[in-house]
Parts: structure tokens; sequence; C-alpha cells
């Protein structure tokens, strides 16, 4: 039996409130692969069910296949609605259409987010209409466009446009390519400027497992979610005269596990909804994974 508290209080079926509802399932927007709706929602449905169902947060959905997950959801009737963010691949011009839809399913779908990428020249204009199509109990999350070169300006410049436009911004922490990984300098600086502004953020791709490491098949070196964790909290730490920036980036290099573990145990009740109401969520392809992983650490 692990001796490790539960971080952040007591924990309810057996998630601690720290960890509640910070996966999100995007196994339907995997990059290259477009997999069977129907093994999805088996597959997730499962995975809420499970002893760490409470891991899981929304099910990403095209807005393409939408119409589809309604059919899979009707044929199961789920006990309660599936809560979903939707991923804009239609334009913004479909997000009206598409809510409508989950509006008119509500004992099947809630909907929680409506996700986007940004153009490359992301200003107030696109983001103003990002506002006209997106109501204000839906959150829009907007994901900036990052150049493969770590350190770019102009992408924190993005970042930015979109925090104080009042949107949450979301990290692409990988792909299927070097230049997809974001290098930690990048990842420090999106992660200090939505702190500093109070902005609650989300990331995606890439965070396949919950501690850094580098995949011995591809050579990716890819970011940990725990360690984002860690990051946030460290970014939250009154007085502290490190700088920031580097204290999130000692956070992001952290490859033992164990030692991530034992930091997030000491977190409390209050501390635990602070770094929640930034880091909000993180998109996995492996969701059943993350439960036996945290066990191990003896995080669940």
């Amino acid at each position: 039996m692990s001796t490790v508290p539960q971080a952040g209080g007591a924990p309810v079926d057996g998630v601690p409130p720290l960890l509640r509802a910070i996966v999100d399932n995007a196994a339907l927007v995997d990059e290259g692969t477009r997999p069977s709706m129907a093994t999805v929602v088996d597959e997730h449905l499962a995975a809420r069910a499970a002893d760490a169902g409470g891991l899981l947060g929304s099910l990403v959905v095209p807005v393409s296949r939408l119409s589809e997950l309604v059919a899979e959801l009707v044929k199961r009737r789920p006990a309660a609605p599936v809560p979903v963010a939707l991923a804009v691949d239609t334009g913004l011009g479909g997000v009206p259409k598409a809510l409508s839809l989950t509006s008119s399913r509500a004992a099947l779908l809630d909907p929680r987010t409506v996700e986007m990428p940004a153009p490359h020249d992301v200003d107030t204009v696109w983001l103003e209409r990002v506002t006209e199509f997106v109501p204000e109990d839906v959150v829009a999350v907007v994901e900036p466009r990052r150049p493969d070169a770590d350190g770019s300006s102009d992408w924190l410049d993005g970042v930015r446009r979109v925090v104080d436009h009042g949107c949450r911004p979301k990290l692409r922490c990988g792909g299927g390519r070097a230049g997809a990984f974001p290098g930690i300098p990048d990842v420090a600086g999106f992660v200090a400027l939505a702190v500093g502004a109070g902005r609650s953020f989300t990331a995606s791709i890439g965070l396949q497992s919950a501690v850094r490491h580098t995949d011995h098949v591809t050579g990716f070196t890819h970011h940990g979610w725990l360690n984002l964790l860690v990051a946030t909290l460290r970014a939250l730490a009154p007085g502290a005269e490190t700088p920031v920036e580097e204290r999130i980036g000692d956070a992001l290099a952290i490859t033992d596990g164990d030692a991530l573990a034992v930091e997030l145990a000491g977190v409390g009740p209050d501390a635990a909804l602070r770094v929640r109401a930034l880091f909000s969520s993180f998109g996995s392809t492996s969701v059943a994974d993350q439960g036996p992983e945290l066990t191990r650490l003896g995080l669940l």
C-alpha cells in the first residue's frame, strides 16, 4: 500500500481533487488516424466506469464527426451526459450548428469547450469572430501556431493576444516530427504567461506519459503532464527568489517520476484548486494508460 498522501485532499471515487477530470480523451483527433467512432465511444465509457474514471474530463470530438458520436451514444444511452470538447475542423461557421445539436441532445452531451487552431497572424479581428460564434457558457480554447524554432517572440505575442481576449490558450506538445515538440524555453514562456495573467490553459498532443522521457523508437523527447502540474505549482510559489521561468523550466526538466509524485503529494486542498484553475486539462490518445502509471507513482 502506498504511503504517499493524497494530493489536494480527500479523494473522490479514488481520484484526488488535483487530478480530477484532468485527462481529455483525444483519440478522435489522433494525427494520421481515423479511429472507429463505436470503438472510441465504447472505450471512453468503459474508462469512465473504471476505478480511475475520475481522471477523465472531456471527449474531444471533431465537429465533422459530431453526428456520428450522437448516433453511437443514442445506441448506448449513457447514465449521464458525456462532457465533450468540440474540435473545430469545419471552420468557425460550423460552430453554431454543432452547439445546436449538442443542445438538442442534452441528455447525451455536455459541451464544455470549443477548441480551434488560430491563424498564423492571430489578431483581435479574428478573436472577435471567435467570440461571436462561441457563447459565454462554453469556453473558447485557441491554439496559436508555434514555429518549429524555439524562442519565437511572435508566437508568445499570439498567446498573449489570446489570453488578453479572454480565451483559453492551448499548447501543442508534440506531433509526427521533431519540430512539433516545443523545447523547455517555449513551454516555460507559455506557462509563465498564462499563470502571470491568471488565465487557465490546456495542453495537447505529445503528453502520452506523466513524466518527461525520450521515446526509444522515435528519439523524440516528450514532456510529462505531471511535470506541467509541478511547473504550474512552482510558478505560483509566493516570494520565491528564483525567476518564474527558471522555476518552471526546472520542473519541466525532471525525469524522476517519484520526485514529481512526492512534490505533488504535498499539495493541500487550496493549492490544488489554484493549480487546477490554471492547468485545466491535457489531451491524451491513451487515456487507459494514465491510471496505472499514477497508481505506480502512488498518486492514486
